[in-house]
């Protein structure tokens, strides 16, 4: 590490203001700050200071985020492996075949390494693509505004892989990658300046631009073509229920399969034991906001439990109960990281158990009586993003209110 800082030291004598390179003097600021405290500390007076900082607090999310990433290497490659015809493994082309031959770990979906390295072959290349994109542009921002990069895009680089399907074109990611960190997050004025959450916002330009490809049925199962057996199909369970004939139970396999994530999805989100690990860590170390998840959860069951209450003999959805509703989709993937998120949430704790629960509420709402779009999770939260300010903003005013009440 001495090493290192020596060779920052005699680089920055180049970048500093009034150097040689003065233009890329933020790219050397990223880089010291990124293995080092920033050099604008407190130097005078006692000061009451959080252990918190943005550093930390990224770190603390990527994290959190990693039972997420072990269950999109695992499950992507399970559920890739279960839909290959042992028959025809030797038709398969492409360069994972390729790779998968040549490391000779074979498609049994009874091989844990097998399933590791399938899945890592369709995630890898998106998070790849995701944070080479991402940062560059971040870069470039950075650059002509001659400000520091922060370490903002590493949590949004995790999360936008783990909430794509993994037959996602690697154009499509680039795509909606530039749209997130240009139009939702710098041209705000970039790190905790956007006004909603630019992974979802990234997700969203996707599904309307390129519905075809991001939704449906076949694209949840990283399937090569000719390779399924027959009958087989990659339709997730949310997709299943619309459509069940006798009631939700017969579209419905193993709630425990579901809460372990052994189902097909987008890559991170199917494991709701792997989002609850996520969970305690971030709340354990006070990222997230307890009130926040506390508060889904509550406007879920408070919704799925009034709808069964009511019934219907045509709508399955209605009948669906509130625990399964926790581990379906992104249900459980959104409450730990998408709305414990501390930019586009309120800012106070009322205002934090208003969000939550209209969150929880609407989800369920959505997916009861919305035939097309089953998975709810993610527009909810955009919409609760751009309401989250008037949230605030009557909070504060019933505060003043009240204070004026008391004065006389």
């Amino acid at each position: 590490m001495q090493a290192l800082r020596s060779l920052l030291d005699r680089v920055g004598k180049h970048f500093h203001p009034g150097g040689k390179y003065e233009r890329f003097y933020p790219l050397y600021e990223a880089a010291d700050t990124f293995f080092y405290s920033p050099g604008n500390v407190t130097k005078t007076g006692a000061h009451v200071r959080d252990a918190m900082d943005l550093k930390r607090m990224m770190i603390l999310v990527v994290i959190a985020t990693l039972p997420c990433v072990f269950m999109a290497f695992y499950n992507t490659g399970l559920q890739a492996n279960l839909a290959i015809d042992p028959a025809k493994v030797g038709e398969l082309e492409g360069w994972r075949h390729a790779v998968m031959r040549l490391l000779g770990v074979g498609y049994s979906p009874d091989s844990f390494f097998g399933n590791i390295v399938h899945g890592g072959l369709y995630f890898l290349p998106l998070y790849a693509v995701t944070m080479i994109v991402g940062l560059s542009l971040e870069v470039m921002f950075s650059v002509v505004r001659k400000i520091e990069v922060n370490e903002g895009f590493f949590v949004t680089g995790m999360l936008f892989p783990l909430i794509l399907p993994p037959t996602t074109p690697l154009w499509q990611c680039a795509l909606g990658v530039a749209f997130g960190v240009v139009l939702v997050k710098e041209v705000f004025g970039g790190t905790g300046m956007n006004f909603m959450n630019p992974a979802l916002a990234m997700r969203a330009f996707l599904f309307f631009a390129y519905p075809a490809a991001i939704s449906g049925d076949k694209v949840w199962a990283a399937v090569p073509p000719g390779a399924a057996i027959d009958g087989y199909s990659g339709a997730t369970v949310l997709s299943k229920v619309r459509g069940a004939e006798g009631g939700y139970e017969s579209a419905l396999g193993s709630w425990s399969n579901a809460f372990i994530g052994l189902e097909p999805g987008s890559m991170g989100e199917t494991s709701a034991l792997a989002c609850l690990i996520g969970a305690v860590i971030i709340v354990a170390t006070g990222v997230g906001s307890w009130r926040l998840m506390l508060a889904m959860c509550i406007g879920t069951i408070a919704m799925a439990t009034g709808l069964n209450a009511i019934g219907s003999a045509t709508n399955p959805w209605m009948n669906v109960p509130f625990w399964w509703h926790m581990v379906m989709g992104g249900w459980a993937f959104a409450m730990v990281f998408m709305v414990t998120d501390p930019v586009t949430c309120p800012h106070s704790d009322t205002g934090r158990w208003i969000y939550g629960i209209f969150v929880g509420a609407l989800v369920v709402l959505i997916r009861v009586f919305n035939p097309a779009y089953p998975e709810s999770v993610m527009l909810v939260i955009l919409f609760m993003n751009v309401v989250a300010p008037t949230i605030d903003h009557f909070i504060v005013q019933a505060n003043i209110r009240r204070r004026l009440a008391r004065r006389g």
